[in-house]
């Protein structure tokens, strides 16, 4: 992984010469990838779609969600939830998200949310899949006024954002902590994440990700396995999963993981992989999801329209 990073770092140059004067280390770490990301989240070319309406789930700022109403809609529809990535510690439903999605399933006759949630340091993981948990109760109390379908909800998220919907998906204690259980949830669509079982991926991270995994995650192993989905795999999970991915090594190692685990404990799941490497690839399975011409687009609707029936 280190080395697919140091390829990124060419690009960077410019900034890192603005920045001699910052402190070393993790700053620099940090102001590098942030603006990598938003680099390669910049060439995102589809329009904006303004939201049908901005929701509050809590009191804290972050715990806010964009509500887009099915396009068409005769009477309550499915709903897509979106929970955006960062590291844990950056990122929002409306830089980290893909343009494309908000058309593109609300045009499916599918209602769609983008979620923001508190974030690492301020906040622990825990209490981000707490906030995926609330902000689908606060959506479900809505289900009549928004038109939502309470039985066709799935939820997905891309590289942070899909292990915090990974772990919602098999941990029932955060939808419990709610007042909502497996039942609630359709199926769960984790985009990109690698980190499903959280000991083996701060063990391999390089130089690079191994402060961000253990910023959010922690030394202690215990509350490492804890936070894995992959240790939560053992039945019940939420009833179906489609996990997607390009082809980082971690990733792809990570997803196959979750795979097995999924499918030990007698879970409905499919997994695809895509063309793509390193960053790139990883925010271009984010960003263009949604975009009819993206392959992984087709894959997701076929899949969403087998588990929703439309």
């Amino acid at each position: 992984m280190k080395n697919r990073f140091f390829l990124a770092l060419g690009a960077t140059a410019l900034l890192a010469t603005s920045i001699a004067h910052a402190a070393p280390g993790d700053r620099l770490r940090e102001r590098i990838k942030a603006r990598m990301a938003e680099r390669m989240q910049g060439d995102n070319k589809a329009p904006v779609t303004p939201p049908t309406r901005t929701l509050s789930y809590g009191s804290d700022p972050l715990q806010q969600m964009d509500f887009w109403k099915a396009a068409n809609a005769s009477g309550p529809a499915p709903l897509v939830i979106f929970v955006h990535g960062g590291g844990w510690k950056r990122g929002s439903k409306d830089v980290a998200a893909s343009r494309f999605a908000p058309a593109h399933f609300t045009g499916l006759g599918y209602n769609y949310a983008a979620i923001n949630y508190r974030l690492v340091p301020a906040a622990k993981v825990e209490d981000q899949a707490e906030d995926v948990a609330r902000s689908i109760k606060a959506l479900l109390d809505k289900a009549g006024e928004l038109g939502i379908d309470r039985s066709r909800v799935v939820i997905t998220g891309h590289s942070a954002g899909a292990h915090l919907v990974a772990l919602v998906g098999t941990d029932e204690s955060y939808l419990k902590k709610a007042g909502l259980s497996f039942a609630d949830i359709k199926g769960v669509i984790p985009n990109d994440g690698a980190a499903y079982d959280v000991p083996s991926q701060v063990a391999q991270s390089g130089n690079f990700m191994k402060p961000t995994y253990e910023q959010a995650f922690g030394t202690d192993p215990a509350r490492q396995k804890a936070l894995s989905p992959t240790g939560h795999a053992a039945a019940p999970n939420a009833p179906a999963f489609l996990l997607i991915h390009v082809q980082r090594e971690d990733g792809v190692a990570q997803n196959k993981g979750l795979e097995a685990a999924l499918k030990r404990a007698g879970t409905r799941v499919q997994r695809n992989e895509f063309p793509g490497k390193g960053l790139q690839g990883h925010a271009e399975i984010n960003r263009r999801l949604g975009d009819p011409t993206y392959e992984a687009t087709g894959v997701v609707d076929a899949w969403l329209k087998g588990l929703f029936g439309r």
